[in-house]
């Protein structure tokens, strides 16, 4: 890739697959000098497949970032700056799923949920706002609709979720005087990504879980039929209104990706008393 250019320049995190797979060739065929982080990049090859087939392999550089080493995070953000002369836009999508409750797995879970989920994003922003000031830019973070409503056997992952929606609501005004437009990004499902990403063995995860087996169960029933039904979306139409806000003149602050996903997170925003999103999250434990 050509370095000191005048071409905006967006560093997206997370690309290994998925949404940030689908969100670094988007980008790129929408003519943006696009740099694809992951934790290992020997992960790469399906992106530089995908990358290939769509005829964008020259607009997308692979680098390493791990979001939760501070020292990765600043050396991936020097270099890009350092090569291409500035930074456009940074979306931060890495992250982890978990499916548990508190009661049966460790706080060492809950802060390694944290650090990828949370920490990592706040780490990224921090080190590329300088830059992002300079180019007037933009910080675009997926979240979840997990980051609106809470859902069972996720505490710690929406936990997460929501703090990065309370962080990133609370920074944008304030980017804002600088020039810098802050958005969250909700998906709903993706398909096929449920159990890849998380990584659950059921059986294992049904036989630990006592008292909770019942509900458990219920709640996997949901999730597998939500992630494999018509509302789920594909990774590439869940990264499109990433592009659509790299390139919307202003940006609203929260983008949810579905028509389901508007719903749902609608529901949960007129919910004053709670009652809603309770009935629905027992609903969904069978």
């Amino acid at each position: 890739m050509s370095t000191q250019t005048a071409a905006k320049t967006v560093l997206i995190t997370g690309t290994s697959s998925g949404i940030g797979l689908a969100a670094a060739v988007a980008t790129a065929r929408a003519g943006w000098h696009t740099v694809a982080t992951m934790r290992d990049t020997t992960r790469a090859d399906a992106l530089n497949q995908a990358a290939a087939e769509a005829g964008v392999s020259d607009l997308i550089q692979v680098k390493r970032l791990d979001v939760t080493d501070a020292d990765s995070v600043a050396a991936c953000v020097a270099e890009v700056v350092a090569e291409h002369g500035h930074l456009d836009a940074v979306v931060n999508n890495a992250g982890a799923g978990f499916v548990g409750t508190i009661e049966q797995h460790g706080m060492e879970r809950v802060r390694s949920v944290m650090e990828v989920n949370f920490f990592g994003v706040v780490e990224l922003t921090r080190a590329a706002l300088p830059h992002l000031r300079a180019s007037g830019g933009r910080v675009i973070t997926v979240t979840s609709v997990g980051g609106v409503v809470g859902q069972p056997f996720n505490e710690s992952y929406c936990a997460a979720k929501f703090a990065v929606e309370g962080f990133m609501e609370s920074l944008a005004p304030v980017a804002a005087t600088a020039g810098v437009q802050v958005a969250v990004v909700e998906p709903g499902a993706v398909a096929s990504e449920f159990v890849n990403n998380v990584g659950l063995d059921i059986p294992a995860l049904l036989a630990q879980a006592g008292p909770y087996a019942p509900p458990l169960q219920g709640y996997i029933d949901h999730a597998l039929k939500s992630f494999g039904s018509d509302t789920a979306q594909t990774p590439e139409q869940a990264a499109a209104p990433v592009v659509d806000a790299l390139t919307a003149e202003k940006m609203p602050f929260r983008i949810q990706t579905s028509d389901w996903a508007r719903d749902f997170v609608g529901m949960k925003l007129a919910d004053l008393d709670g009652s809603a999103v309770q009935t629905e999250m027992t609903n969904w434990l069978g």
